[in-house]
């Protein structure tokens, strides 16, 4: 049940549960085969069940098996004491007890031996189910979305009602995850050690902290200065170097609320052991985005440091507003945006390049055969299709979609379904563009998966801002002109594709009623790319129109390379 969702722990756990029930010849996986198998992982969830005092030798005597119980060749002993325990059980006598464990020790030994164990008795019982998506919908809802941990096992196991649930409680199991649903190092109870800090020892502790926060307060600058500069002079992103330079000023402001002056007093560099230790890797970086995803790592790491030892100094002063570990807290979480941001502007700018003309495909528009009219808009220059129809039945469209896509994939062109991120991965196109009333970016990549592009529509530059900052593959820009696809009350219009262009690197496509007769004035407000529907589905020769509209964008995109260079 490999699942890069599931830490190691998890995977491990889940994975000794599944051995348990072929090994114990047992009819179904219970949640009581995942309690035992928590209990062989020293974890947290294992701490927090010791500490409770509950151990494997009781989980063997407890009626928590829904009739199957641990046996194998060296708990014989035990499987008989429980048989003797459960013979005042209704209509239970010793023999029938004795069978049944003689025919539990003859299936443990047929495993062992290398016997087969019906694979029809080894399935996954209803509570088992409950428990594991009640695991995943734990991880899922934190923000940001974490991995399933043995943490997030247990909690399922104390909140979904089962067997093991009252057991749980009798022991006195508590809920790691309390009241809010979530997880993570922030809700959990510290685990009981045996020695303790005092953080108020002296001023060498106190110094000590200091140089601490010094440290990763300067890293975490230098380390936003050269994120910034990657995005202003690389991405040439004037939005995202806005967001990293914002980044600065609230890491400054924080400080501002700290003790400047013992910060810089605590400072010794030349006693730092840690300036003369170099590591092989850290020495070669191969491009500046390697320079840059370094330096983003390198922040957030310092921004933990600074949210963790800043709690040290809580004492020191009144509490107004959010704490500074809080407010570091929060600019933690801002990188991890900033981080995807960043690396999915890299990434869709490379894979989209060099792809220029996107087309828009409505068979309603098309004045030849549909599919005549798409090989011929790619044979003159399409590099993108969209498929974009309204009104057929779900099994009509996935039909056309996947005609499409045997079409586009023969050119290499790249298919991509409006609206419809189910159909997009049943035709297996590319990617599915959204509108801003359709789902949200995130929620569309849980149904197409990380690989397939995401396009999402904008009407405004806040919009387009934020579809950055969600982790869009590219932006639709519009729209521009008045369309026959599609009705709007109002258009964006030129200045918006202007406003785009001077902030925006992530790959953008104006769109909406561009024509020949009107693209010098959407090259001219600072695009390169275009989105074009019925110009070319409605030409007399689409081959013809989309060989000059894409000769036409290309010329533009190679006078803005040779104007930068």
């Amino acid at each position: 049940m490999a699942d890069r969702s599931l830490t190691a722990g998890a995977q491990r756990a889940i994975s000794r549960a599944e051995e348990l029930v072929r090994d114990w010849a047992h009819a179904e996986l219970l949640p009581a085969h995942l309690l035992w198998s928590l209990l062989q992982e020293e974890s947290e969830a294992f701490e927090l069940l010791t500490n409770a005092g509950l151990t494997l030798d009781e989980l063997k005597l407890c009626d928590i098996w829904d009739g199957q119980y641990p046996v194998s060749i060296s708990d014989a002993s035990i499987a008989s004491g429980a048989s003797e325990q459960r013979s005042d059980a209704p209509d239970a006598t010793t023999d029938d007890a004795t069978a049944a464990l003689a025919d539990a020790v003859t299936s443990a030994l047929a495993g062992a031996m290398g016997g087969s164990v019906d694979t029809d008795r080894n399935r996954e019982s209803g509570d088992w189910q409950r428990i594991i998506l009640c695991a995943r919908y734990l991880g899922g809802s934190e923000k940001p979305p974490a991995e399933i941990s043995t943490v997030h096992l247990l909690t399922a196991l104390l909140t979904e009602s089962s067997a093991v649930s009252p057991l749980l409680a009798q022991f006195g199991v508590e809920s790691p995850v309390p009241g809010s649903g979530k997880t993570g190092d922030d809700h959990l109870e510290p685990v009981a050690v045996s020695f303790e800090i005092d953080w108020n020892a002296g001023a060498v502790d106190r110094t000590a902290t200091y140089r601490i926060l010094d440290a990763s307060a300067n890293r975490l600058r230098e380390g936003l200065r050269v994120v910034e500069d990657f995005v202003r002079f690389v991405l040439d992103d004037a939005h995202l170097s806005r967001v990293t330079k914002t980044c600065r000023h609230q890491l400054r402001t924080v400080f501002e609320s700290l003790n400047t002056q013992e910060l810089i007093a605590s400072r010794d560099t030349q006693a730092d052991v840690g300036t003369t230790i170099r590591t092989e890797t850290e020495g070669r970086r191969g491009t500046p985005f390697d320079v840059a995803t370094a330096s983003l790592k390198r922040a957030q790491e310092a921004a933990r440091t600074l949210e963790e030892y800043s709690k040290l100094l809580a004492a020191d002063r009144p509490v107004t507003g959010d704490s500074a570990s809080q407010q570091f807290g929060q600019l933690r979480y801002e990188l991890y945006t900033l981080e995807k941001a960043i690396l999915t502007t890299a990434a869709s700018n490379r894979q989209l390049a060099d792809r220029r003309l996107y087309l828009l495909l409505t068979s309603e528009l098309c004045t030849g055969d549909f599919e005549q009219t798409l090989k011929d808009a790619i044979s003159g220059g399409v590099d993108i299709v969209q498929l974009r129809e309204k009104a057929m039945s779900d099994r009509d469209l996935l039909g056309m979609a996947r005609r499409v896509r045997e079409i586009t994939r023969a050119s290499e062109t790249l298919l991509i379904m409006n609206d419809r991120p189910d159909l997009a991965v049943l035709c297996d196109a590319d990617g599915v563009h959204v509108g801003q009333e359709e789902l949200a970016v995130q929620e569309v990549r849980r149904i197409v998966g990380l690989d397939r592009l995401v396009g999402v529509s904008t009407h405004t530059i806040e919009q387009a801002r934020q579809a950055v900052l969600d982790g869009a593959s590219y932006l639709g820009v519009g729209p521009v002109f008045p369309s026959q696809t599609k009705a709007f009350d109002e258009f964006a219009g030129l200045d918006f594709v202007r406003a785009v262009a001077d902030e925006i690197a992530l790959p953008w496509y104006p769109i909406g009623g561009i024509t020949p007769g009107n693209l010098l004035h959407v090259t001219d407000a600072g695009a390169t790319r275009a989105a074009i529907c019925a110009a070319i589905l409605q030409a007399e020769s689409p081959a013809e129109m989309s060989r000059y509209v894409a000769e036409e964008i290309r010329a533009v995109a190679a006078q803005r390379r040779a104007d930068l260079q």
